[in-house]
């Protein structure tokens, strides 16, 4: 068969085609001088997407052409949600659509999804464009985490243009394809449980809430299907993956800034970025969203909220769940979320056994990083590179609180004898363990600024160094250096 050749039944549209009554058919609106600027390469393969759309006219086809594979059948979603922990049933797919699913090379099917496409009936009179400033941003996140271990919507491909849009100020015009095992979100379900006639009973499914879960079961939660009840089986799933993504937040010190149910995916990925920050400082109650004044989305709330948007997304299980079954599933995702934080978190130091006396040691380092407060990546990366303890004993220089360096050590010290682990696999266990670069608000800044004169240089220097952050051989040291005063704390707006 010819290289050149593509499988028209790779690209599929179960969503649009079975849910027909929960979208809209919309195609994307064209965009000013469009320019296939940044391509996904190692996921475009994964995908196995053809590599002559990488050329850019031939995209451009695909994207805007009246029967393109990619846009022949593309949807806006409907989905509701709680924003701010206020219902609100008026949103969808504001600016994105979804273009069609296919099966990667792994055998799992994949969204592909176009964010900036353009208006739709759920822009509420927005130009339903994203900027380039939006998109950089989203794309530089999702590869930063995905390189981090951590689940996450992905960047496929970045798409430029000179078209102007007006937020703050002028800015120009960008669209993001991006991928994920689907773009249900906890909204989905919450707005066809809501659309109920009056006088319906709260445990009675309406008819389209019940093809919305027939269908996620079959194409999503399969597994669960055979289930005794297959809905609080996929429930306690979502529930388990969202607690372990939490988790994973909370140990590389990730605030996502907006956990509204819209932005919250049933698969447990990071999803909807926003104005996210990784913190520098370690700062537990650090904000990265200047608008919210509340501090409802600040870093040590997400574990709550979490519990809180899966509250909210439960009672859309009540026609299907008991009470007392969705109340003993949400009960789960507590001690699910702390095992694996403690359990991520011991691996920092290059631990594996969770006992009583390595959480003590994990609580007095974490206390040392706030007396003051020390950049918590470049802390955590100090503790490798060592090639014995007198070498690791030379950071009490660089604490203030000297006194308490030396009992967290002594601590550590005799955690690792307890574990048996020799100072070698120790320091090879924290590399691993401990990323060298992680994604800085003043580095995306500086990125962001370059691209907006036409300058992508500085956008793949920095991905190359997020998609190795492990790595210290091969860094660029600007990257891996903490920020100034000034730039510390670096908190954005939901403008996008």
């Amino acid at each position: 068969m010819s290289e050149s050749y593509i499988d028209p039944y790779k690209y599929q549209h179960s969503y649009a085609d079975e849910l027909a009554d929960l979208v809209t058919p919309i195609k994307p609106t064209v965009i000013y001088q469009p320019h296939l600027q940044v391509v996904n390469h190692a996921l475009w393969e994964a995908l196995g997407l053809p590599i002559q759309w990488q050329d850019n006219d031939t995209f451009m086809q695909q994207l805007f052409g009246s029967e393109s594979l990619l846009t022949q059948h593309s949807v806006a979603q409907k989905y509701g949600g709680h924003q701010f922990g206020h219902w609100n049933p008026q949103l969808g797919d504001g600016r994105g659509l979804l273009l069609c699913e296919i099966v990667d090379n792994q055998g799992q099917r994949q969204d592909l999804h176009l964010k900036g496409a353009g208006p739709t009936p759920y822009s509420r009179h927005a130009d339903g464009r994203a900027v380039l400033r939006s998109t950089i941003r989203e794309y530089l996140a999702s590869e930063a985490l995905f390189h981090l271990g951590i689940p996450t919507s992905r960047a496929l491909c970045l798409i430029s243009s000179n078209e102007p849009v007006y937020r703050e100020q002028q800015e120009k015009a960008a669209m993001l394809i991006r991928t994920a095992p689907s773009h249900l979100r906890f909204g989905h379900f919450e707005y066809f449980y809501h659309d109920r006639e009056p006088g319906v009973a709260a445990d009675i499914a309406t008819p389209k809430l019940q093809q919305l879960m027939d269908y996620t079961l079959a194409y999503h939660f399969p597994q669960c299907v055979d289930c005794q009840n297959p809905h609080l089986a996929m429930l306690t799933q979502i529930i388990a993956d969202t607690a372990r993504l939490i988790a994973h937040w909370q140990v590389v010190g990730f605030n996502h800034g907006v956990m509204n149910t819209d932005n919250m995916s049933i698969h447990g990925i990071t999803f909807d970025y926003g104005p996210y920050a990784f913190f520098d400082d370690f700062e537990p109650h650090y904000v990265c969203n200047k608008s919210d004044h509340q501090g409802r989305y600040r870093f040590s709330q997400q574990p709550s909220i979490g519990l809180w948007n899966l509250n909210a997304l439960a009672q859309a299980f009540r026609p299907f769940v008991t009470t007392e079954d969705i109340t003993d599933a949400l009960d789960t995702f507590e001690p699910i979320l702390v095992e694996h934080y403690h359990h991520l978190m011991l691996k920092r130091f290059g631990l594996t056994e969770t006992t009583d006396t390595a959480l003590a040691m994990m609580t007095l380092f974490m206390k040392l990083l706030q007396s003051p407060k020390r950049d918590y990546h470049i802390s955590f990366r100090q503790l490798a590179g060592h090639l014995d303890w007198d070498s690791l004993t030379l950071l009490r220089n660089e604490y203030v609180d000297i006194g308490l360096f030396d009992e967290w050590l002594a601590a550590f010290k005799a955690e690792v004898a307890l574990q048996e682990v020799d100072f070698t696999t120790l320091q090879s266990r924290i590399s691993l363990a401990n990323p060298h670069t992680v994604l800085r608000n003043h580095h995306a800044q500086a990125v962001i600024e370059a691209a907006e004169q036409g300058d992508f240089s500085l956008f793949h220097a920095y991905l190359e160094i997020l998609k190795n952050p492990f790595d210290a051989t091969t860094k660029i040291d600007r990257f891996a250096a903490p920020p100034s005063i000034g730039d510390k704390g670096i908190a954005l707006s939901c403008s996008s």
